[in-house]
């Protein structure tokens, strides 16, 4: 995200100022790890919602002396929200790896009640495990390293999404888990599974490995969230928020950073607090885009709610497809805005839409 403020190529750096890039990246990789991907991502919400909010009120009581216009606030949200602290490529990222990788090596550590293989745990915090956080570390290091690299060639998407998804996947193949896993139901989309609570079973009938006993033959994303016509509304209806925030205050990236951190409830164990980060940030890209070609707020509004009911869809679609049939997590939002931002970019490039939303193309 923000990719006109942070996403510089790599190779218009300097050695030194890489250097540093990466130093932090390693020390944000480790962060994440030890505090938990999920609990790592509640500060992306906090702190994108700080800067959005300075950025709304220094235009609205003009530059600050010394601080050109819009400079403060992009060093808040992008050096530090979307940057080497909390930037879900480097930061959640390297959460879900440390996840990935404490699945298979310190199985014992899964906590009473988590139903899931623990390499999906992405509210653990891990503490301060030395083995753990260099896991975390290298990670993030990477995501920061990709979201650069794709950054540097142009490649037409979100490309901090683009890179949680990579690093995911990435870390399914380095600690030993399939790709997609085995499918129990009759596709890669049947939950019903899990509505039965079907146990996971050997595919020649054979003994369930240890780390799988007790485990659902499909385990979703989010139990409370991942029938079709749920995420519809949900999606409909946070898109609507968003492009209505976007339109009283310029921000696209402000119902992202509330949605991120309205997340601090799900990390508390509070149970059906929805997921909408995805659907409220597409969401407020549908009312930017609509806003180019049509002047009628109403109509923007329900444009916004469109894209948002889009992006949640993509999401479950996801979920589905990659999350729940293997042992770790792959996060559907970052498929489902990397996946709607490719298709602004690329029809922006092809000259179909009026503008690329926040991409910097």
């Amino acid at each position: 995200m923000l990719d006109p403020l942070l996403q510089l190529p790599i190779i218009d750096i300097t050695a030194e100022r890489f250097a540093t890039l990466l130093i932090a990246a390693l020390a944000g990789g480790a962060f994440g790890a030890a505090l938990g991907a999920l609990p790592s991502f509640v500060f992306t919400g906090f702190v994108v919602f700080l800067g959005e909010g300075i950025e709304i009120l220094q235009r609205e009581i003009g530059t600050l002396p010394d601080v050109p216009d819009g400079e403060l606030a992009a060093g808040i949200t992008g050096v530090i929200g979307f940057g080497m602290v909390t930037g879900p490529h480097v930061a959640f990222a390297g959460g879900v790896a440390a996840a990935a990788y404490a699945g298979k090596k310190y199985p014992e550590m899964e906590p009473a009640g988590w139903d899931y293989h623990f390499g999906k745990n992405i509210t653990f915090a891990h503490g301060t495990k030395p083995d753990v956080l260099a896991v975390g570390a290298v990670f993030g290091a990477l995501g920061m390293i990709i979201t650069r690299v794709m950054g540097g060639i142009g490649f037409p998407t979100d490309n901090i999404a683009l890179s949680v998804v990579a690093t995911a996947f990435i870390a399914r193949l380095v600690f030993g888990y399939p790709l997609v896993g085995k499918v129990a139901g009759s596709s890669l989309l049947d939950m019903s599974p899990f509505e039965r609570e079907e146990p996971r079973r050997m595919a020649d009938g054979g003994e369930v490995p240890a780390e799988h006993e007790g485990r659902l033959a499909t385990e979703p994303w989010l139990p409370h969230q991942y029938k079709w016509s749920g995420v519809t509304v949900i999606g409909l209806v946070t898109g609507v928020l968003a492009g209505y925030i976007w339109l009283e205050t310029g921000s696209v990236f402000l119902s992202y950073g509330i949605s991120a951190a309205s997340l601090l409830f799900l990390a508390l164990g509070i149970e059906k607090i929805p997921v909408t980060h995805h659907m409220t940030l597409i969401g407020a890209v549908g009312a930017v885009l609509a806003a180019d070609v049509i002047a009628s707020p109403p109509v923007i509004l329900l444009v916004a709610a469109l894209f948002g009911a889009i992006s949640g869809l993509l999401g479950e679609v996801t979920q589905r497809l990659f999350y729940s049939h293997s042992g770790t997590h792959v996060d559907p939002p970052a498929m489902a805005i990397a996946i709607a931002m490719l298709a602004v970019g690329v029809l922006y490039l092809a000259n179909v839409l009026p503008n690329a939303g926040y991409l910097g193309l």
